[in-house]
């Protein structure tokens, strides 16, 4: 690996970038279709990256996706909770359950002034179908522009198991 000196914060949003990237690439690149009668799926949020010598941090907006890639069956989200990075509970987005038809698309959207998540911020997302259907795809969009400087990516989601199922 080149040697990237002492100002390496300076290339984290870069490297950040490159490494979910190659993740995302990969992933596509498999093949496979993930069925599923739901999910708890976790998926990180940066609301903020650090840059500069002086650890500075760089605010960024956030949108959580939750696209449902079954073209005929629909699913339910039952929960979507915002948690900080020291694991507390900010804000539950849902107050009952809901249904997301085929292809359809349901967001989330935190403005970059919104730093009450911090760099370790996560959304948990679970769902659910009455059959086993395509898992849809959950994943996070940062972007964030400051004196012409901009920055953007991708977090994907990821399965988890919760509690002692």
């Amino acid at each position: 690996m080149p040697y990237l000196g002492r100002n390496f914060r300076h290339w984290l949003p870069l490297v950040l970038f490159l490494c979910l990237s190659l993740t995302v690439s990969a992933l596509a690149a498999s093949g496979e279709v993930r069925l599923s009668r739901g999910q708890s799926v976790y998926v990180p949020v940066y609301s903020n990256v650090f840059s500069g010598p002086r650890s500075l941090p760089f605010q960024l907006a956030a949108t959580l996706g939750i696209r449902n890639t079954d073209p005929t069956a629909s699913l339910r989200i039952t929960s979507i909770d915002y948690y900080d990075t020291n694991g507390r509970l900010i804000r539950r987005y849902l107050d009952k359950p809901v249904l997301l038809g085929p292809l359809a698309t349901r967001y989330v959207h935190l403005e970059e002034k919104d730093e009450a998540g911090g760099f370790g911020a996560n959304f948990i997302v679970r769902w659910q179908a009455d059959r086993v259907i395509n898992a849809p795809v959950i994943e996070c969009v940062m972007i964030g522009a400051t004196s012409g400087q901009g920055i953007s990516f991708v977090s994907p989601g990821q399965e988890i198991r919760e509690g002692n199922r």
